[in-house]
């Protein structure tokens, strides 16, 4: 292969592929459905690691029990259920559980705290009940809290005191909900000596049908083999368990542990428990499920859906529910049925983001104007851009030994003011990674100063639609597009690529991207996309920030090509390739040789730090050790409050130094300067590397130049080779990335993967194998913080993916990267086809990554579980400071469907308009002086837990701060 590779890279130096592809002629909704089965309750998982006790859970092959009757009531209607939920992050698994598992019932949503329901309306009781009136059962999700806090359980509580004449219907309390029935039946809510969050346990039941509640019915633990199941919780119901002697307690049949405690809660009935052994050789007896032995109320306190939950469990969930509709047809309780408009509750998969637009769209646009040509004129100029694109591209060898870096500079966007480059920076066979977690493609993309720009700053009512220059020329537009008839920033993003999409009925290259927004949103927004409130912003920065590439180029590092392509209009673009035919030029002749130049040209930090006064050197503050394990400490608080599972603690390092890369200018001088750069391949490659010196290492008021942020990027990408490298400049902000995380994929056919990363240990002498990282990372601490994540992520893509969509292919996978070791797990789920969408109200209109990606934000990694509960605590532990691009997330989403996005963590970024004033002296005479600095930023954190400690999670910080901040120590 070798022989080969070197005799094709001697030939011809360019080859030419070219497509030229009319997206019209193709539908941009008939996107073939996958061919793959995404049903979670069947298929298999890959697991790791078990010293948690996890099992295949709820993916392993399904068991041999009989199919679940759904007509067994003689009620051939579909049946419906009700589930209440409390704001958790595992709620949509839930759903999907019960809509898989039942065969086909509907699960309808309703929040706690519904708007819909005021409790102090007068007619409160009345409606209420009209709405349970037309369900066959009710759940009680999980949540936040305590029920001791009624905002907390809200809607639950008005559940449980239904009596026989006004409305009682069976209901499932699961969690929270179990708490809250606990206390309705006269028990206590207390915490726990240490919580359980995403401990695996073995849940002690009777599988006997006699629940000793005189007619032998009503235990929902009949005939359920021993299983395991995931807990969730530091809050436990006390029914007096601990009052009950040892003896009575360890007596088998008819035990004090199966019988109700007549002196504390008679009507709470046992039916199963977990026996925890604590440090000091006590077992704390856990209630895990209760029946109400005078209402149809049943009560679990472990969490049936979690993937590492045994499948055995699931019959616990059948049985409930044949008990529910047992109760209803000896009751003669008949459900109401109402139109679909009536109902309060909404279905549980979120409509889709094209769904939700109150403006024309594809199909719907052509029907609502006159002529295709006078819908052309009377659409503003953002509208006009980019529509009907056409493709085309041409392949040239990469030369042997040159980086994506090399690349960069042969563009001269090293020394731009905006660019983007998405870099498989570990892709080189050479890497320390294994070839698995090695990426194969690198993006950069070009021509950005022609490129329209979409912002939008979180709270606006309006995004910004921009344009600097066109065909050469400096327009410098602007356009505010109000977001009300878009339903919100997603829908506008959505309806402007809808109708720049290349269809899936036409032949097009198998590359990841061709062409499409490229950007960064931050973790901001992603908190407004799950509406938090963000307060006293003293600034006005994107939050969004979008560039919609037509010319770009990727590396193919697996095959060693370059693919320089274009998005082109027959109706607008001059129709040759010329652009792409000179780039090609240009790149076969590129030597790796720049690379070390460059280096040369800087000083060494010894050097400089003899010649920049110290009140002009770079200055690093780092978070306080004690005030990080304070914060860490009312982490700990808020969980053992039973506020939050887990929670991703994170602080900023803040770094100045004189400025370094020039700021971006729209003045007529700079434009006139930046068209005189030498765009043909004959250009004089001395000049060109002087302008590339000047632009990388700028003067600053002493007498040493400042390394350049593109320097930052290098000597960051060569020390910490990541997959989802990033460098950026664009919306006013330099980012300097690399990420190891992948946080959303997307492909054509509407398979999306979403890969959390939690649980780092950092490579040294005694840790310097796979196998022995695995050993580290393979305990409670870790997998439990790797767990929650995971059944987080199911169901964000439960929401958009729907019911028996998402999959774990891969759970607590410890993978090697350059400097650390990292446990993965892998999570999958298919979108719903265009016709099921129809199926399911809604319009028939398809779901996009788009809807994936906005119903995912802020990263499930950066944030805890429940995620807005966690989010909210956080803000208040940090303090209410900005994590900004940190947190956040960078990546494309392709006018073929495809999508790719990285969390932004190991990185490091700077504001244009972020400033600090210096004292200093002048090198020259002495006298005091005043000089700006800039400021970069760099965020690190980790998941804390029930079982952190403040100096190991204080230890975990600093390690990941490590990698990021040595790239100032090695530039000096």
């Amino acid at each position: 292969m070798d022989d080969q590779h070197n005799s094709e890279s001697n030939t011809n130096m360019v080859t030419s592929i070219h497509y030229v592809i009319d997206s019209s002629s193709a539908s941009p909704s008939s996107h073939p459905p996958s061919s793959k089965s995404y049903d979670s309750n069947k298929s298999p998982v890959n697991i790791s690691g078990n010293a948690n006790g996890i099992t295949n859970g709820n993916h392993a092959p399904p068991t041999t029990t009989k199919p679940f009757n759904n007509e067994m009531s003689g009620n051939k209607k579909k049946h419906k259920i009700l589930f209440l939920d409390a704001y958790d992050s595992f709620s949509n698994n839930i759903t999907s559980l019960l809509t898989t598992l039942l065969h086909g019932v509907d699960v309808y949503v309703l929040s706690i705290d519904s708007p819909l329901l005021d409790p102090t309306s007068p007619d409160f009781h009345n409606r209420f009940r009209r709405e349970l009136a037309q369900y066959t059962a009710v759940v009680c999700g999980p949540g936040p809290g305590s029920p001791d806090n009624e905002a907390d359980v809200g809607l639950m509580n008005y559940v449980w005191q239904l009596t026989a004449g006004s409305g009682l219907l069976p209901v499932l309390g699961i969690c929270l909900g179990f708490q809250s029935l606990v206390k309705y039946g006269g028990g206590e809510v207390k915490r726990l000596k240490r919580g359980l969050h995403g401990m695996v346990r073995e849940v002690l039941h009777r599988s006997d049908s006699d629940c000793g509640n005189g007619n032998g019915d009503g235990n929902i633990f009949h005939d359920v083999k021993p299983f395991k199941a995931t807990l969730y919780h530091s809050l436990c119901g006390d029914i007096g368990q601990h009052e009950v002697s040892e003896a009575d307690w360890k007596e088998e049949r008819g035990g004090a542990k199966w019988k109700a405690i007549q002196g504390k809660c008679p009507e709470l009935l046992p039916l199963a428990w977990v026996e925890e052994e604590r440090e000091n050789g006590e077992v704390e007896r856990i209630l895990m499920g209760v029946l109400h032995l005078r209402k149809p109320f049943w009560g679990l306190q472990y969490h049936p859906e979690s993937v590492c939950t045994e499948q055995e469990g699931n019959k616990v969930i059948e049985n409930w529910f044949k008990e529910a509709l047992r109760w209803n047809e000896e009751q003669g309780r008949m459900v109401v049925e109402v139109a679909e408009g009536e109902r309060l509750a909404h279905q549980a998969t979120k409509p889709s983001l094209l769904s939700r637009l109150q403006v024309p769209v594809g199909d719907d646009e052509q029907t609502t104007s006159s002529t295709a040509t006078t819908g052309e004129t009377n659409k503003i100029w953002w509208e006009r851009i980019g529509r009907r694109p056409e493709y085309r591209s041409v392949a040239v060898r990469l030369p042997h030994g040159v980086q994506v870096s090399d690349v960069v500079e042969e563009l001269g966007l090293d020394g731009s003011d905006k660019v983007v480059v998405l870099e498989s920076a570990n892709a080189a066979a050479t890497a320390s990674a294994r070839a698995d977690v090695r990426g194969r493609y690198s993006i950069i993309a070009a021509e950005l100063d022609e490129a329209l720009r979409l912002e939008y700053h979180t709270g606006n009512e309006y995004a910004t639609l921009k344009l600097q220059n066109v065909n050469g020329l400096q327009v410098d537009l602007s356009e505010r597009v109000f977001l009300a008839s878009y339903g919100g920033i997603w829908g506008l993003v959505a309806s402007f690529q809808e109708m720049r999409s290349l269809g899936s009925g036409v032949e097009l290259p198998d590359l990841p991207f061709l062409g499409g927004f490229v950007g960064f949103i931050t973790y901001e927004q992603g908190l407004s996309d799950i509406d938090i409130h963000l307060e006293n912003r003293q600034h006005h920065r994107p939050d969004v920030c979008l560039a919609w590439v037509t010319k770009s180029v990727i590396i193919d590092h697996t095959l060693g090509l370059v693919h320089i392509q274009e998005l082109y209009s027959s109706d607008t673009d001059v129709d040759d390739d010329a652009w792409m035919r000179s780039i090609a030029d240009r790149l076969v002749s590129t030597s790796p040789h720049h690379q070390h130049q460059l280096f040369n040209d800087l000083p060494s930090p010894a050097k400089k730090a003899k010649t920049r006064r110290p009140s002009t050197s770079t200055s690093i503050q780092t978070p306080l050790t004690k005030e990080y394990e304070a914060k860490v400490k009312a982490c700990q608080e808020f969980i053992a409050a039973g506020d939050s599972y887990e929670l991703c603690l994170t602080d900023q390092t803040k770094i100045t130094r004189p400025l370094s890369d020039a700021i971006p200018s729209t003045t007529s001088q700079e434009h006139k300067a930046s068209q005189q750069r030498p765009t043909s391949p004959t250009f004089n490659r001395k000049q060109q590397q002087r302008r590339r010196s000047s632009s990388s290492l700028v003067p600053t008021t002493t007498s040493t130049p400042v390394p350049s942020s593109w320097h930052l990027y290098k000597t960051l990408r060569s020390r910490q080779p990541a997959p989802f490298a990033s460098y950026l400049r664009l919306g006013g902000v330099t980012l300097v990335s690399a990420s190891p995380e992948r946080f959303l994929t997307y492909d054509r056919r509407g398979r999306c993967s979403m890969r959390p990363m939690k649980g780092t240990v950092r490579k040294s002498e005694s840790v310097s194998t796979l196998e022995q990282a695995e050993k580290i990372l393979h305990v409670p601490k870790e997998e439990a913080e790797n767990l929650m994540i995971v059944d987080l992520v199911r169901h964000d893509l439960h929401s958009i993916c729907g019911a028996g969509n998402v999959e774990v292919s891969d759970l607590l996978k410890v993978e090697e990267y350059q400097s650390v070791f990292q446990m993965i797990t892998v999570i999958e789920g298919q979108l719903p086809s265009p016709s099921s969408s129809h199926q399911d109200g809604n319009n028939g209109k398809k779901y996009t990554g788009l809807d994936v990606l906005a119903a995912s934000l802020p990263p499930g990694s950066m944030t805890g579980a429940p995620k807005k509960r966690s989010c909210e605590l956080l803000q208040q532990i940090e303090q209410h400071r900005e994590r900004s691009l940190y947190s956040g997330v960078v990546g494309y989403m392709c006018v073929t469907g495809r999508g790719d996005w990285s969390v932004t963590i190991r990185s490091l970024f700077r504001w244009d308009d972020e400033r600090v004033t210096v004292q200093g002296q002048g090198e020259q005479d002495g006298q005091q002086s005043e000089e700006e600095h800039e400021v970069w930023h760099i965020g690190a954190g980790g998941a804390v837990t029930i079982l952190s400690t403040p100096e190991g999670e204080r230890e975990e910080m600093f390690t990941k701060l490590a990698g990021p901040l040595r790239v100032f120590a090695d530039l000096g």
